[in-house]
């Protein structure tokens, strides 16, 4: 019979986040910290919003780019909180999850052979999709150092005259690492210069505790080169109802429009109506989530301090990234071990690129309770492999 299968797909490797998600599924009174989903609830005014759209019976498709209340509650929101301006009609693609704009906008963007940045440690799909979509990824490895943070020196010395896109994830999964507006300014040089496309992947923007987000989207001259990719999964813990955007110049939307159109026709209905109710109303319901990561973060940072495990301070996302070199194994050996021992379950940092190696990820979108008791017994891990180190 002959190979049924795709050589690209088969070289392909599968999330490295899953891995341990499944093992930890199937251990009894194990705990996992390695999935970045939101704990909460979505809220129920939300909820209750996606209800009464079934009980009415809309049920039917939407346009292809998305419902025209959505759309223009997006560019009321992304006005309202990062002060960008958007045509609705023109400059704005709902999409199935922040994910699946990720895919198409690579896909409209790029030919055989162009070359894409991508910093890691970062988001486990950029890669893959780049490959999918005949481009050849390169990689930017980030560094502790400079807090994990993309410089302007980094990305130029990566640039060829076959680079065609960045793709810009910040706030970081998994580092937490945001980039401040001076940050963004000096890349933005070097962007204009070599005449670069950016795709910037802004799905924790709401979740930045150290002043507010800043989108590469602001900087003079950078608006009409980036795809802005966002949605509803972190912010408003809506993960499950799949929901995303993409915004940028119409001559790039209008190419991902038509991918979306024979890929998937259009976003879930139910999930566009309960989005309007979200970007109208969920403002409170983003600030007290905001608020309890903080608090989690805030008592990691400390505890990873008492147990004397190094970590640079993260201000974005709802991850830490803390260093395991000092114990002399690789990443996925001691989450292994941790899982093994402590049933706990965390992510190696090579899950996200071979620079996380020595790291691993932990995520804070846990109640408070379980973060202490998994911390209990990362530090009774952490001096277990201290005196065997002696």
């Amino acid at each position: 019979m002959r190979n049924p299968l795709s050589d690209k797909i088969v070289d392909i490797k599968p999330s490295g986040i899953r891995k341990f998600f499944d093992i930890v599924s199937e251990m009894e009174d194990a705990i996992s910290l390695g999935v970045g989903e939101p704990d909460f609830d979505t809220p129920w005014h939300i909820r209750d919003e996606g209800i009464y759209s079934l009980e009415k019976g809309r049920t039917f498709y939407t346009s292809n780019a998305g419902l025209k209340e959505l759309k223009l509650e997006i560019c009321n929101y992304l006005k309202r909180r990062f002060d960008l301006s958007y045509d609705y009609g023109k400059e704005v693609l709902v999409t199935v999850g922040g994910s699946e704009a990720i895919d198409i906008a690579l896909r409209t963007m790029v030919n055989p052979g162009d070359e894409v940045l991508i910093p890691q440690p970062s988001y486990v799909s950029y890669e893959p999709c780049a490959i999918l979509a005949d481009a050849v990824p390169v990689i930017i490895d980030l560094k502790p150092e400079n807090e994990f943070r993309l410089t302007a020196r980094e990305l130029r010395e990566a640039i060829t005259d076959k680079t065609k896109v960045l793709v810009l994830p910040f706030p970081n999964n998994p580092t937490g690492a945001i980039m401040e507006r001076e940050d963004l300014e000096a890349i933005a040089e070097v962007i204009l210069e070599k005449d670069l496309l950016v795709i910037s992947d802004e799905i924790y923007g709401e979740l930045t505790y150290k002043g507010n987000h800043v989108s590469i989207a602001n900087i003079p001259g950078m608006k009409e080169r980036t795809i802005l990719i966002n949605g509803f999964s972190k912010s408003y813990a809506m993960t499950g109802w799949r929901l995303g955007y993409a915004c940028g110049p119409s001559v790039i939307i209008e190419q991902m429009l038509k991918i979306h159109q024979f890929a998937i026709m259009c976003a879930p209905t139910t999930s566009q109506y309960a989005a309007v109710e979200a970007l109208r109303n969920g403002d409170d319901d983003v600030k007290e989530m905001r608020d309890a990561y903080n608090q989690r973060r805030r008592y990691l940072m400390y505890a990873f301090g008492e147990m004397g495990l190094p970590c640079f301070e993260p201000y974005g996302a709802f991850y830490v990234f803390p260093c395991i070199k000092e114990f002399g194994m690789t990443s996925d050996e001691f989450a292994t071990r941790f899982l093994q021992e402590e049933k706990v379950a965390v992510v190696p940092g090579t899950a996200f690129g071979e620079c996380g190696e020595g790291f691993i990820r932990i995520s804070y979108a846990y109640s408070l309770e379980n973060l202490k008791v998994a911390i209990g017994r990362l530090a009774d891990f952490v001096e277990r492999l201290k005196k065997e180190r002696k």
